[in-house]
């Protein structure tokens, strides 16, 4: 069957491109008496729309989001939820060029090798226009987890280009340090010097990659499973879907492959209240593929924006060199909007497999 759905119980279904009428997503498995309305979505909805900043694309999108069904008299029903957002500043003339050429980093040649055609407007299907709907099922979701165990998300920039943020306790950041800047990077003093390297990229007409960091306290031990569906394999999964991520680890990640066991092990304890802890936390809050009740960790490598408005070599459809610059309105750097999709599809899987382990255990 077609991709276009992630979760088990906790299901998200998505449809909808970047220059089509708008987005639409069916989220089924919200438990009846959510308290939810239109005003939880809007706060990461406005993190992730466009032209919230001089250093994202300058597209001017509302991103309202419409309940279309399962919420009744201000909470959920039970049943299936319909979430629609508009797409309102499209200017499709500006891709009129790419109907017949591949842009270099973009999926148009794999679309026509699947499809044998593609909607090359924005990038169609495969444009990060996709996720407002997915910020959206997160946020519904972030607001399950937080009623169920007080557990919280919080995503930050650490990395742009060869700026690296000095941030000693990930797991002590807050919404409100992240959103002190614009590039949502809680170190000030990295932030300033990554707005200015952001600015400089979108001067000379190119773009800059980096790395953001999503860490979620309160999770309670034991959501995953052992083999196929482990915690982890499901969070890449979750953040490999993303547009633009390259790379993912959690913990100390590609960082274990010079430690010694003795260095890399972390050392079980129990707290003040008898509860089992491990004494550091290398494993980034995952032993097994499921959740150890330590904060969990995660670091997404996220390219260069591959729309450039400058000539890049490429060939037509039809297999003849040429070149393309990519018109539009792209952002220089993918970081800053990057952040709230991340949470979001984070939030998506713990509360998918929060249900599942009431299913299985009758426990939540």
């Amino acid at each position: 069957m077609p991709g276009n759905s992630f979760g088990q119980l906790f299901r998200v279904t998505t449809a909808g491109e970047s220059h089509g009428p708008g987005n639409v997503c069916i989220i089924d498995g919200v438990p009846p008496g959510l308290e939810l309305s239109e005003a939880d979505l809007t706060p990461d909805l406005a993190r992730r729309r466009p032209g919230q900043s001089k250093i994202t694309t300058q597209r001017d999108e509302p991103d309202h989001p419409q309940i279309l069904s399962g919420v009744f008299e201000g909470k959920t029903t039970g049943t299936s939820i319909a979430i629609l957002i508009e797409n309102q500043d499209q200017r499709s003339r500006d891709y009129g060029d790419i109907q017949h050429k591949y842009r270099p980093g973009h999926a148009d040649y794999t679309f026509d090798a699947k499809y044998g055609r593609r909607d090359y407007r924005g990038g169609g299907r495969s444009s990060a226009r996709e996720t407002t709907v997915r910020v959206a099922a997160g946020a519904i979701a972030k607001k399950l987890l937080a009623q169920a165990h007080g557990i919280q998300i919080v995503g930050f920039v650490t990395q742009v280009g060869d700026i690296t943020a000095n941030i000693p306790n990930p797991e002590q950041i807050t919404l409100a340090q992240v959103e002190s800047n614009i590039v949502r990077c809680p170190d000030p003093v990295a932030a300033t010097k990554m707005i200015e390297l952001i600015e400089k990229m979108r001067s000379e007409r190119d773009s800059i990659g980096g790395i953001a960091q999503i860490v979620t306290t309160n999770v309670p031990p034991g959501l995953g499973e052992p083999v196929f569906d482990k915690l982890k394999a499901d969070l890449g999964k979750a953040m490999f879907s993303l547009p633009a991520v390259l790379g993912v680890e959690y913990g100390n990640g590609f960082g274990c492959a010079t430690l010694r066991g003795t260095e890399n092990n972390d050392l079980f304890a129990t707290d003040s209240n008898g509860n089992v802890i491990t004494t550091t936390n290398r494993h980034g809050g995952m032993l097994g593929g499921i959740s150890s009740g330590q904060p969990i960790t995660l670091r997404c490598a996220v390219k260069p924006t591959s729309s450039l408005p400058q000539d890049q070599q490429t060939v037509t459809t039809e297999g003849e060199p040429t070149t393309i610059a990519t018109k539009g309105r792209h952002d220089p750097c993918l970081l800053p909007r990057f952040i709230p999709m991340a949470e979001a599809m984070m939030a998506i899987v713990l509360a998918d497999h929060m249900l599942r382990q009431r299913a299985q255990r009758g426990t939540f």
